[in-house]
Parts: C-alpha cells; sequence; structure tokens
C-alpha cells in the first residue's frame, strides 16, 4: 500500500518548494492551487509527481520564476499574453483572469498566451469562471510526444481541452481531457509503478503496438485518442491539431514539434518558429445570452435528463463530467492522498537538495 498523505501536509510542503525555488509567495500559491487540485481530483499525473520536473525544469534555467506578464495585442474582447518563460500555472491563471475582465465588460473574453511552459491540469482554468456565472474554456500544446494518423513522427502534444458550465443545484460539468487516449503524465505514473499499458496508448519507434509505458524513452510515440484508425484516431488527430493552433499558430507560441519539451529526459530543440508554450482561454458571461438563472436550471434539467438515462447491464449509474473528480476529492480531502514510493524518492531527493524536510515516512 502507498503511504498516506494528508492534504494540508502536501499543500504545505508544495508551497514551500516553489518559494525555496525562488517563487513570489502569490506565485507559489497559485502553482501549489495547481497542483493540489490535480491531486484531489484524482490526476496524481499532475500533482506532486511534477516536483522533481520543474525543479529539473528550473535548474535548467528553462523556466522564469519572476516573469514580467503582459498584454502584448488586445481588442475590447480579446488578449495576445506573453508570458515571459514563466511557471505556466501562473501564466495560465494570469490569462484565464484576463479573458473573465474582457467578458465582465462585453459579455465574451478570448486569450491566446505564448512564451509559457506546462500549465497543470487543463480543468483548473474553467474552474476559474464557473464561480463567476461564466462558461469556462481552456486549451494548451504541449511538448511532442504524439504521433499523427498513419504516422510514426512525433509532432504534436497530448493537447487537453476544458469546458466547465456552471449549473444551480447539480455539481457544475466540467469536462478535462487529453486528445490521446491517456495523458502522459499517467504513463510516467505507470512506469514507476512497474506497470504495462493498454493497446492502443502507445507504438514503438517503427509503429508496432507497445504496452511499454517508457517507449518514448525508446524513441516511440503516444497515439491519438481512438488509437488506431478503425477505432476513430483521426478524430484524437484532429482535436490535438485544433488545440496546438488555438495555442501556438494563433498566439505566436511554438507549435506541433518545435513546443519544447516538460519532460527532462528530453533536450529541448534549437530550432523554434514561436515562443515558449502556448495556451487559449476563453470566458462567456451567462447573461450575454439568457438570464443566469434561467440557464443553470436548465442545465440541471439536462443533467438530469441524461442521468435518467437506463444504465448498461453493469452499471448502476450515469456519471456527469466532473462528478467523478468531485467525489474523489471528497475521498482524499477526508482519508489521505496516497503517493508512490518512486515519487517520494523523487521528491526527498529535490527537497535535501533544495534545504527543506519531506517526511518519507509517513
Amino acid at each position: 500500500m502507498n503511504p498516506i498523505y494528508t492534504y494540508e501536509y502536501l499543500r504545505d510542503f508544495t508551497q514551500q518548494f516553489f518559494i525555496k525555488m525562488g517563487c513570489s509567495v502569490e506565485d507559489a500559491a497559485i502553482s501549489t492551487d495547481v497542483f493540489m487540485e490535480a491531486e484531489l481530483r484524482g490526476f496524481s499525473s499532475h500533482g506532486v509527481i511534477r516536483i522533481k520536473d520543474y525543479y529539473n525544469l528550473w535548474k535548467s534555467g528553462r523556466v522564469n520564476l519572476h516573469p514580467n506578464i503582459k498584454i502584448v495585442h488586445e481588442t475590447m474582447s480579446t488578449a495576445v499574453v506573453d508570458g515571459d518563460g514563466g511557471i505556466g500555472m501562473v501564466v495560465g491563471a494570469r490569462s484565464m483572469q484576463i479573458a473573465m475582465e474582457k467578458a465582465e465588460k462585453v459579455g465574451t473574453g478570448w486569450v491566446a498566451t505564448k512564451n509559457s511552459n506546462h500549465y497543470g491540469i487543463a480543468g483548473y482554468y474553467p474552474s476559474m469562471a464557473l464561480k463567476k456565472d461564466m462558461i469556462g474554456f481552456s486549451v494548451t500544446n504541449a511538448n511532442p510526444l504524439l504521433a499523427p494518423t498513419f504516422s510514426i513522427s512525433r509532432m504534436l502534444g497530448t493537447n487537453p481541452i476544458a469546458v466547465g458550465f456552471p449549473t444551480k443545484r447539480h455539481l457544475p460539468f466540467l469536462a478535462d481531457f487529453a486528445t490521446t487516449p491517456v495523458a502522459h503524465g499517467k504513463l510516467t505514473v505507470a512506469a514507476k509503478k512497474g506497470l504495462e499499458v493498454s493497446h492502443g496508448f502507445v507504438q514503438d519507434k517503427d509503429g508496432n503496438p507497445s504496452h511499454n509505458p517508457d517507449i518514448i524513452k525508446e524513441g516511440g510515440t503516444m497515439l491519438p485518442l481512438g488509437g488506431d484508425y478503425e477505432h476513430g484516431s483521426h478524430k484524437g488527430y484532429i482535436l490535438s491539431s485544433m488545440v496546438d493552433i488555438l495555442s501556438g499558430v494563433l498566439s505566436g507560441a511554438n507549435f506541433g514539434p518545435f513546443v519544447p519539451p516538460f519532460v527532462g529526459y528530453l533536450p529541448p530543440t534549437n530550432e523554434r518558429v514561436g515562443e515558449g508554450t502556448g495556451h487559449f482561454f476563453g470566458a462567456m458571461r451567462i447573461d450575454a445570452f439568457r438570464p443566469a438563472e434561467e440557464f443553470k436550471a436548465k442545465m440541471d434539467e439536462w443533467i438530469d435528463t441524461i442521468k435518467n438515462s437506463k444504465p448498461a447491464p453493469d452499471q448502476t449509474e450515469i456519471l456527469i463530467p466532473g462528478e467523478l473528480e468531485y467525489r474523489k476529492e471528497q475521498q482524499l480531502r477526508k482519508e489521505g492522498i496516497p503517493v508512490i514510493p518512486a515519487v517520494i524518492a523523487d521528491i526527498k531527493a529535490v527537497s535535501d537538495e533544495l534545504g527543506l524536510d519531506f517526511d518519507a515516512k509517513v
């Protein structure tokens, strides 16, 4: 059984980690919020397992801990934000805030962000909008690990999509999904646990199916959502491409195979077509379309309709996007957050180098 840590312990340690690296207290708090949201929602692939990655990113001089985040182009409802090479979670939160501020004024706000880095779980940013009776939208491109359908070349990232709709009585609708069958971080988790992955997740360097979660390190690639053409991988490829264009081409960030890698074992390429990693954010004020309370009541009705559909023989209920993650959050807040030993070892090594105290014996 994996050691269990309280939410409070991991949160306090993570915030101290970012501060010790040199982040401001405010930026450390934002980054910690995104990390811990990932842990609580069951996305451990984007939680404290990433501490080693961020530490290596900082040590290699590939992230600016004191960025001058600024708008470099804008209209009443749109903006392009330059993240100045900052931590993606800090840049992302500021960009989403700008989108929401524009939506407050004119109904909708759209922000394309360049010169950023890995921004954590995509669903964090639509959640910000939900609190303001807004529909939230967020996508990001990522370092190239994905081969397009019928290809064996790394051309696109896992490129997640997240969207949130507020409700009145039910939990909000919050979808957060990669355009691959599995997020890259979950391959990392599987490798650290010594597990194989399912068919259709990855292929080797020659295009043969593989069950090895570490096959990327051997020249392999991830596959688009669908796994193969017969099961609709071309649709996953299209979704990933759309995210890449919104995040990279529209913002002026790098796109496709030129997006700088986040993982430490992939060295950055010297070839660039833009600036850093790119994101795209949207906020839509509900009452720009219809009264907010009326919409939220109809969202409840929509959810009731879907949940009242007949379950499959081996199922007991129908879930709405975000519902499973909410239940996971309630469980983990009460029972604590499990951390696999290999991740604990990585965190302990980083904390020793930084002069922090991480209790690996909990």
